[in-house]
């Protein structure tokens, strides 16, 4: 049984809270810029003092409009600064917080209000209100505050800082309390609410810290996109705040580029599925402006010399490609990035070697970690001291890791959640008799404690043939290429592997101009074009290349739309809902089968 621990505590007195890092901010950084407010189509600067206040004040009003100690609050918001500040609010007057992603549907809006009980809920748009009064119930007392409305300004009321009320508030919650109930994204059935209590968050908050200690402090700073409703994104907006690192927020992503142009931060938080835009998106526009050969050249010695920094350096040779490419290509891409950035940390979903060396190598390390909400995020990562790509490191300070005897990754640590929202059954299966979580995760732990992941127990595909294939290691090098968006590999219970694959839209704009096609020429008119499926191949090809023939694909059907978030496919932290997939696209799974027999 593989087995590792990192040693080291850390310490939480009884009495903590999360809001002791408000007023530790605004005691000893009182004028240090811990945000930047959108403002007047700009960012505006917020002092750790500033924010303390607008937190008391919010909080004050809170209490005054009947929010007890221990009531639920829900929030329903796309990433911004309010966020944060209705965050900090809510548990400054000793309630629990309830983070809703703006993107959900009425149903699942329905379910988290009912079954967390909420009895407020704060809101970003019109449209948000609209549906949180629908689904609320005629006979509900459910405040709700948007702020779009400019409901935070006639909520919030003056209060000292040495308020006595709200004093007693701060001091009735401790570490045990419970501080949020994360209902997971639902790739299957219906969303569980994990409990974390304000002792997960703060030692989330400080392993992170002294994990990624060299970037994130007083001097870092982070333009923020992953959605606050995750547990990743929240986790991080935590340790920034404690770290001093100045935050600003963005809620699109479609206009990135020249946010991170403005913002110019120095380290970016994202999933996976955004360094992969980043990587094809470069790579289409070389090819599609003559210069495809140059880049994939460097995309090559990236590669190489990233994979040379763990067996002793590149040699004369690569170094000179090196610093010719790096003019040529990775520093147009660092641009891109907003030219500061040269760490960037990965969770939410696999990242893959293959991204990681190419990052590295052009001047950008990725840092991947690992997590699930039950584990408050993070609870192993790499660090720029400590990296092996292709891993996501190892335990945080004071967290285990053990391999179980069918391969599950089990866990144990001071971020594990206390259990799910009103359901012991579920609690009780996901922890094993002697106290270990259960991640539902396969993995290895090498000789050096760093744990890799290896795919899901539930998504393990077991051929008609018995052979046991992991869909993430195909699916991962199928994204490589530039006009894969997303894929699903498919062969449970059947006699080979096949795929689904889609195509990304950006990326097929200029393929349809080198292939001389128009620009009105849909994606559902090409699923069968020679020389589209000819390029599909490449990418098969070379994700064949990673395992053995009889876990290759044999078989490929490109899709006429994409997977989306919108379209119900993705999760708002973009991991693919297979379930749903699966359903949805049934009879295209089928045609892979029936397509091979007629042959």
């Amino acid at each position: 049984m593989q087995e590792y621990t990192t040693e080291g505590t850390i310490d939480i007195t009884a009495d903590a809270n999360l809001t002791d890092l408000v007023w530790k901010n605004e005691r000893e950084h009182a004028d240090h810029v811990i945000f930047n407010k959108r403002a007047n189509g700009g960012f505006t600067d917020v002092t750790s003092a500033q924010f303390a206040t607008e937190v008391r004040r919010l909080a004050a009003g809170l209490m005054d409009a009947g929010v007890g100690i221990g009531d639920r609050v829900a929030l329903m918001s796309k990433t911004r600064y309010e966020w944060v500040l209705c965050d900090f609010a809510i548990w400054v007057a000793g309630a629990v917080t309830v983070p809703v992603y703006e993107t959900s549907s009425a149903e699942q809006v329905e379910w988290i209000l009912r079954d967390s009980g909420a009895v407020a809920a704060f809101v970003e748009s019109p449209a948000h209100a609209e549906l949180v009064t629908s689904v609320r119930g005629a006979d509900s007392t459910l405040h709700i505050w948007q702020f779009d409305a400019g409901d935070l300004a006639t909520l919030a009321r003056d209060v000292d800082a040495d308020d006595a009320e709200l004093a007693a508030r701060h001091r009735a919650v401790s570490k045990d309390d419970l501080a949020t109930i994360i209902y997971t994204s639902g790739t299957t059935g219906q969303p569980k609410g994990c409990e974390l209590t304000h002792e997960n968050l703060l030692y989330e908050t400080y392993a992170t810290g002294i994990s990624f200690g060299d970037f994130l402090n007083e001097k870092g700073s982070l333009l923020l996109f992953v959605p606050l409703a995750h547990v990743l994104g929240r986790a991080t907006q935590l340790t920034c705040f404690n770290a001093l690192t100045r935050t600003g927020h963005t809620p699109d992503i479609k206009n990135l580029v020249t946010e991170l142009a403005v913002f110019k931060p120095t380290f970016l938080l994202a999933v996976p599925r955004v360094f992969e835009k980043i990587y094809n998106s470069s790579k289409s526009k070389a090819h599609a402006g003559g210069k495809g050969a140059i880049f994939d050249r460097a995309e090559q010695v990236a590669i190489a010399y990233s994979e040379a920094l763990d067996s002793g350096g590149a040699g004369l040779p690569l170094k000179v490609q090196h610093f010719v490419f790096d003019k040529l290509v990775y520093a147009k891409i660092r641009h891109a990035m907003g030219g500061n950035v040269r760490t960037c940390v990965s969770g939410g979903a696999p990242l893959g070697a293959r991204l990681g060396h190419f990052f590295r190598g052009i001047g950008v390390t990725i840092l991947e970690g690992y997590g699930l909400t039950e584990t408050s995020a993070g609870i192993a990562s790499n660090s720029t001291k400590e990296l092996k790509v292709g891993s996501v490191g190892r335990p945080m300070v004071g967290d285990s890791a053990r391999i179980g005897a069918d391969g599950e990754i089990l866990l144990k640590g001071g971020q594990i959640f206390r259990g799910y929202y009103n359901n012991e059954a579920a609690t009780a299966a996901a922890f094993t008799d002697d106290g270990w979580f259960r991640t539902g995760d396969i993995g290895e732990i090498d000789s050096d404690g760093y744990l890799t992941i290896t795919g899901r127990k539930k998504e393990i595909l077991v051929t008609a043939g018995g052979k046991n294939v992991a869909p993430a290691v195909l699916e991962d090098r199928l994204r490589a290429h530039a006009l894969v968006s997303q894929c699903i590999v498919v062969g449970d219970g059947k006699p080979f592997i096949g795929a689904l694959v889609t195509i990304d839209p950006e990326a097929l704009a200029a393929w349809r101009k080198q292939q001389g096609h128009t620009d009105s020429t849909d994606v559902a008119e090409l699923v069968d074009d020679e020389a589209l499926r000819a390029e599909i191949q490449k990418a098969v090809t070379d994700a064949n290349k990673a395992v053995s023939n009889a876990e290759s694909i044999k078989v490929f059907k490109i899709l006429p739309v994409d997977f989306t978030e919108e379209g119900g496919q993705m999760t708002p932290s973009l991991k693919l809902k297979r379930s749903v997939v699966m359903s949805e696209f049934a009879d295209d799974v089928d045609a892979i089968y029936a397509s091979k027999a007629d042959s």
